[in-house]
Formats: structure tokens, sequence, C-alpha cells
């Protein structure tokens, strides 16, 4: 057991690093998927089974790794599981379902998959083995479920924003003709309004864990989306020079 949890505290450490060996790297290129796709990394798979692979890691972990853990008899342990869960159901499950219906959809790196698969097997280790096991529930006042209740509202209103950010995205896809420039909701404020309620998402997901575990993904979701949204921005400028509203931020509204 003590070498158990070595390796999972180990785990937590490689979580923190690699946040900044994700943002650092994507200053000067970024990850060949979507409009950014460029020849050159080797194999590819269809998007909608890309995303799938790469996701499932976390679904898995979030069936299997619970039961084995000391809180498994827990109602408030699963219950903070549960958003988790929900996320990754419909990542793994339904998202590409969507993706798959799009024309002409760009191709998938292969390498690219199994490094965020490999990253996925991580994460969901830590955030799962955390909550199933190691976390402490004892004394939980109106302070804890404050934290609870605050941290759940906004896990939901980013995920309601990133589900139907992403909707909008797949449906100009599905007319065809090339890209256009999205727009209604919060696309007329920032480029990437997908990321920015993926951020939300586990920015709730931290504040209701309350734990190193939640603050790590937090952080690793903020440097491998912010210059993604960057990148996607000045992607839309260049391509649409005179169209694009230029005073859409990347992905915070009024801010960045």
């Amino acid at each position: 057991m003590a070498s158990e949890e070595s390796f999972f505290y180990l785990s937590l450490l490689s979580l923190y690093l690699f946040a900044p060996l994700t943002y650092f790297p994507l200053q000067f290129l970024q990850a060949p998927y979507g409009k950014h796709f460029r020849s050159g990394w080797g194999p590819t798979l269809p998007p909608a089974v890309a995303w799938a692979l790469m996701e499932s890691p976390c679904l898995i972990f979030s069936l299997i790794l619970p039961p084995l853990g000391r809180h498994r008899a827990k109602p408030l342990a699963l219950a903070l599981i549960a958003p988790y869960f929900i996320h990754y159901f419909h990542r793994t499950l339904i998202y590409p379902t969507y993706l798959g219906a799009r024309r002409n959809p760009a191709p998938f790196p292969l390498s690219i998959a199994l490094l965020a698969f490999l990253f996925n097997l991580l994460n969901a280790y830590v955030q799962i083995r955390w909550l199933s096991h190691y976390a402490q529930y004892g004394g939980a006042g109106w302070q804890f479920w404050a934290r609870v209740a605050l941290g759940a509202a906004v896990f939901v209103a980013g995920m309601l924003v990133n589900i139907r950010s992403d909707r909008a995205l797949i449906a100009l896809k599905k007319e065809g003709g090339g890209y256009k420039i999205p727009g209604g909701g919060l696309f007329e404020l920032v480029s990437c309004p997908n990321y920015f309620g993926e951020v939300l998402e586990w920015l709730g997901w931290a504040v209701m864990t309350w734990s190193w575990a939640g603050l790590g993904f937090a952080l690793y979701t903020c440097s491998n989306l912010v210059p993604r949204a960057r990148a996607n921005r000045r992607w839309y400028l260049e391509k649409f020079p005179e169209e694009y509203p230029k005073s859409r931020t990347a992905i915070f509204p009024f801010l960045y």
C-alpha cells in the first residue's frame, strides 16, 4: 500500500510538471489537428475515432477505480466523481458521434491521439484515485458544502457552454463550404467559447474537490487551451482579415 501511495503522489507531481511542459511549446507550435492540421505527423485517424480513443481512459477509470478505494461506500465520494464521469461519458461516447457527422473533417494524427491517451491515463488515475481513496471526508461543515455547491454550479455552467459551443461549430461544418466565422452567444465575445467552457468546468472541479489533484488539472487545462485559443483567434484574423471582429478576445470575455 505504501508503494502505491508513493506512486500516487509521484503521479500527482507529474501532473503539475505537465502544465509548463505543455504551455511553453504551445507558444511556438500548435498540435496539428482541426484547423491547424498539417501533414508530417505520421498515420492519421478519423477525428471521431481519435477522440473516443484518447478520452476513453477517463471514462474507464471512473468505473473501475471507485470500487477499489476505501471510500467506495461513501455517497459523497461517488457524488463528487459523478461530474467527471458525466463529462467524459459525453466526450468519449456522444461528442464523437457529432464529429462523425461533419463534412470532410480534417484527419487526426495518431501520434497526438496517443499522447493525449497517455495524459488521460495519468490524470484520470490521479483524479479518481484521490476522490475514491486518498481524500479525507471527515468534518464536512457548511464551508465544505458551500465550496461543493459553488464548484458544481461553475462546472455545470462550463459544461453547458462547452457543449453548446461545440455543437454550434459542428453545425457550421455540416453546412459545408469550408470554414465560416461562428457567431451568436459567447462567440460574439470570444473566439473559443468551447475552450472557455472547459476551463470553467475544471476550475469548478478544483473548487468542488478542493484538492491538489483538481487544481493540477485546472492548471493543465489552462496551459493547453489558452495557447490554442490564442492561435485560433490569430487563424481567424488571418483567414478573414476584413470580416472577423477584432474586438473578440481569444478565450476569456473582455480579458484575453
